[in-house]
């Protein structure tokens, strides 16, 4: 599908008269506001604005202009298995993908499961993506990933990751190194991380891959505080030998101690919560009414389409509800009455956009809509819809009554590659092809019998385990004897 003509790439674009959601620091709501961008910039903000001639004009009265969205946690190679999990334990999703049938994925299997991904992300008005790449079993998978981000205009961040292999194996193996130098460049619309867990061994074997990002100046996202797998022992094993920094990113920390939130804390890192994740397949209870009191920088990420939306309205409504259960909860338990909400609709927002630019370290330029940072940006519109008005809280709105159907407009880095609801530039057909394609692949290499029996797989008596990982036999005594 070609692009409109007021598209072309060079044109600017503005919004006209829109409720914007700029997220400075006051949180602000701008009425009747017009914002204009010029090339890969936001030029303008304001009402009435003069803008060049020629300038593509889109009505933005009756919606919200807000920052693109920003998920800092998913794993889209598994996208293509979209809703297979639906039932799963966590347990369950460890056997299938780390034990069993993760090793089943080829490079062209990765590459659909990207590309579906990142297109489904655009149309929910997620401009950025951290793809927790675990399932990076080869640099041909690598290159897979990063051939399918490249082949849609969205933002993203590879977070290289191998659950097969041990962490020091994968990150000092040459084929990486030479990936790295090969693919990962300054290019602004690609990031790079490493992705892997501390499981809390007192050998520490996950050492020498934090060596290896310390040398290759890479942030390290981990999902830490996942109950029985990774919990206060990888935590303080990364503190004692200096690897918890700024740009470490936890993800979940749902089941620590407060000494561990110290830590996180004090070495300045964030905490990327997936609610939909956690209440349901049992890393903990969401943790943002923990960590809130320590003043730890939340992002928002919804982790996998093999369970849940690829959306993060979901994650959104769904931080609200778990926080706000939590809190009526323990009043309960003390016999009292919660008057006021701790966690508002604004913050949430604020999460899924700003703070996930701050995780990023990109807070100067992503997650906020002010002149001179970055054009993505978003527009809520629904002129068929009765959600759609009346428009009286626009962050409550956004929150609790949006949802994909409502992104009208999604721009980023200064193309616009969603408008009236629909993609512009992206080929679903073939996008659905190589889905297909990769379903059939794993269905004729697991088996008919087995694949049906994997949407609710039994666990095997030998593989019992909260901590997956194959590369150490450690095991917490949360849940495990030494």
């Amino acid at each position: 599908m070609s692009q409109p003509l007021e598209f072309q790439p060079g044109r600017a674009v503005v919004f006209r008269n829109g409720t914007v959601l700029p997220m400075d620091r006051n949180r602000s709501v701008l009425t009747g506001t017009d914002v204009l961008l010029a090339g890969d910039r936001i030029a303008a903000v304001g009402p009435r604005l003069a803008v060049p001639d020629g300038t593509a004009e889109i009505d933005a009265e009756g919606g919200i202009v807000m920052p693109g969205m920003i998920d800092t946690h998913r794993h889209m190679w598994q996208t293509a298995m979209r809703g297979y999990g639906a039932d799963w334990t966590l347990t369950q999703y460890f056997v299938w993908y780390y034990l069993e049938h993760g090793r089943a994925f080829r490079p062209e299997d990765v590459y659909a499961g990207n590309r579906l991904a990142a297109v489904e992300a655009l149309d929910a008005g997620v401009t950025t993506v951290v793809d927790w790449s675990h399932g990076l079993q080869t640099a041909d998978h690598a290159d897979a990933a990063v051939d399918a981000l490249q082949s849609v205009p969205g933002r993203f961040v590879l977070a290289y990751g191998n659950i097969q292999q041990a962490p020091a194996e994968w990150t000092r193996a040459p084929e990486f190194r030479d990936f790295v130098r090969r693919r990962i460049t300054d290019d602004d619309m690609l990031g790079f991380q490493l992705a892997f867990d501390v499981t809390g061994d007192p050998e520490f074997p996950e050492k020498p891959a934090f060596e290896a990002a310390r040398e290759l100046g890479l942030a390290v996202t981990t999902h830490a505080g996942v109950w029985g797998a990774t919990n206060d022992d990888g935590i303080r094993l990364m503190h004692e030998h200096g690897f918890m920094t700024p740009e470490t990113v936890y993800v979940h920390a749902s089941t620590l101690s407060a000494d561990s939130y110290h830590r996180i804390a004090a070495t300045g890192g964030s905490v990327s919560v997936s609610t939909e994740s956690e209440q349901s397949a049992g890393q903990g209870y969401p943790t943002t009414w923990a960590i809130r009191s320590h003043g730890i920088p939340v992002s928002l990420s919804m982790d996998t389409s093999v369970w849940w939306s690829g959306d993060l309205f979901s994650a959104m409504r769904t931080t609200l509800g778990a926080d706000r259960a939590r809190q009526h909860l323990d009043a309960h338990g003390r016999n009292e009455t919660v008057t006021h909400s701790a966690l508002r609709a604004d913050q949430v927002v604020e999460w899924a956009t700003l703070g996930g630019a701050r995780a990023l370290g990109r807070e100067k330029d992503l997650g906020s809509l002010e002149v001179g940072r970055k054009a993505d940006v978003v527009l809520l519109k629904n002129d068929h819809s009765p959600v759609s008005f009346p428009l009286l809280n626009p962050y409550g709105h956004v929150a609790f009554q949006a949802q994909r159907g409502d992104v009208h407009t999604v721009v980023v880095n200064g193309k616009v590659v969603k408008h009236e609801h629909r993609l512009l530039g992206v080929d679903l057909g073939s996008v659905r092809h190589e889905v297909e394609q990769t379903v059939e692949h794993l269905r004729s290499t697991i088996g008919e019998e087995e694949w049906h029996k994997g949407m609710n797989p039994d666990i095997p008596e030998t593989k019992v385990l909260d901590n997956p990982y194959t590369y150490t036999d450690y095991r917490s005594s949360t849940t495990h004897r030494r």
